[in-house]
């Protein structure tokens, strides 16, 4: 087995290191909007779950150059943000908002995807995904860098949940029909795949 220090590995390496072991990473696309009226949209793998109680999900929004991304600063100024899982269907054009657009241009009318409006927060999602949450901002804390910040993390607070009828049986979400797809290194991405189960110990 090979032992690598992170210190001494440049950021390019550790990147590789990390998108290379912590697979399969779900994908949240982020809708957001600027103080002039634009809304943006991208995806993001550095995305989980923090809480149940209240329900709370986090995003590592990396920095380009110690430059935050339109994301973070719209969020940190807007203090709310929309959340949609990327599935089979929508991935395509989820990609298509990974473009580097200039801030007053909008990756959801590139890809075009359909703006829905939201119930609790003032931010649109978009109609193509099946499960969109609306979140308020939490926390914000800039992390990492060695001489100015090389992150934004994101703690959002879910107000509203929007699921697909055909999805959503009980109270359970019904993985297969979402066919959520997640992220692996370079341009791979991954399906669900074989489910399995073991039962956990009492």
């Amino acid at each position: 087995m090979i032992s690598i220090d992170p210190s001494k590995s440049t950021e390019r390496e550790n990147y590789k290191f990390l998108i290379g072991s912590i697979i399969p990473r779900p994908i949240a696309f982020v809708t957001s909007q600027s103080k002039e009226g634009v809304l943006n949209g991208a995806p993001f793998s550095y995305f989980n779950i923090v809480s149940a109680n209240p329900p709370m999900i986090s995003l590592a929004i990396q920095r380009s150059g110690g430059r935050q991304k339109d994301t973070a600063s719209n969020i940190i100024n807007s203090k709310e943000f929309v959340v949609h899982i990327v599935d089979e269907q929508n991935v395509e054009q989820v990609n298509k908002t990974a473009a580097s657009l200039p801030p007053d241009e909008s990756e959801i009318e590139l890809a075009q995807l359909t703006p829905v409006e939201s119930l609790k927060i003032s931010t649109p999602g978009v109609k193509e995904a099946k499960i969109r949450m609306e979140c308020l901002l939490e926390h914000s804390l800039e992390v990492g860098g060695l001489d100015s910040p090389g992150c934004d993390l994101i703690i959002g607070r879910i107000v509203q949940y929007h699921i697909k009828n055909d999805i959503y049986e009980s109270g359970k979400i019904d993985p297969q029909g979402l066919a959520a797809v997640s992220r692996l290194a370079g341009n791979n991405y991954a399906k669900i795949g074989e489910i399995f189960e073991i039962e956990r110990p009492k």
